[in-house]
């Protein structure tokens, strides 16, 4: 299968936020992704949709480093990351929000945020929640495991938006959320690169949030790239909704 562009042609000065080139990926040796090319924009918000097991989320875990990189090149901000772990990523300004609530439920809601956070920025980051989830500052001494399902998921992306980093990979933020949540977390995705310039990877099988948010859209069929356009063309939701019925 060959895959499609995803993005639209860059000029020779643009230096992608995110370049990922023939990566391939999987666990115990089984390749899940299968040479996955794509690059972002600054700025840029790009979906990545996709029925369940098709590698949606091998995609970004492989992108962070939490699962080996088969073959391949991942660039952020034109430098090599291919080889460096989670934490090397991290601190190259890359956020991660898991799928799975990765949070330390025994801790506070402060408590998890500083452990994300350098300490001299704590004053920053904590504005920067404030921004996007105000009533995350009346939690502050919460334990993180007594949040809704939903809060959880908003201290995710806060905590993520606290670091300041410039790219953000979000897997699945809208799963098992009501209307009113994902509306909310919607207007932060903007927000934040509206203030920020922050650009994303969104994993979602909502399909709505997805083309509200996003600039363009890829579907992710069996580890490979089947389809992708933009956001603003007419037939973007008939086309994906071609592939995750079939």
């Amino acid at each position: 299968m060959t895959a499609p562009a995803t993005n639209p042609p860059a000029s020779a000065n643009d230096t992608p936020a995110l370049a990922v080139e023939n990566l391939s990926s999987g666990y115990a040796g089984a390749v899940v992704v299968r040479e996955v090319s794509l690059a972002l924009q600054p700025g840029e918000i790009r979906a990545v949709l996709g029925k369940n097991g098709m590698g949606k989320s091998t995609l970004l875990k492989a992108v962070m480093g939490f699962l080996p990189k088969m073959g391949g090149v991942v660039r952020f901000e034109g430098t090599d990351a291919t080889r460096l772990p989670p934490h090397r990523i991290a601190r190259l300004g890359i956020g991660y929000v898991a799928q799975e609530k990765a949070l330390f439920q025994d801790l506070t809601v402060e408590e998890n945020l500083r452990l994300a956070v350098r300490a001299p920025d704590f004053a920053a980051a904590l504005a920067e929640v404030e921004t996007a989830f105000p009533f995350l500052l009346k939690r502050l001494r919460q334990r993180a495991g007594t949040l809704s399902g939903g809060e959880q998921k908003m201290l995710l992306m806060a905590r993520a938006l606290a670091t300041g980093a410039r790219l953000l990979l979000v897997d699945e933020i809208t799963e098992g959320l009501q209307p009113s949540v994902i509306d909310r977390l919607a207007g932060v995705i903007r927000d934040a690169r509206a203030r920020h310039g922050t650009t994303m990877l969104l994993v979602e099988q909502h399909l709505p949030f997805a083309l509200a948010v996003a600039d363009r859209w890829a579907v992710l069929d069996r580890g490979e790239f089947a389809d992708a356009g933009a956001t603003t063309e007419p037939d973007a939701h008939a086309r994906i909704l071609r592939h995750l019925s079939v």
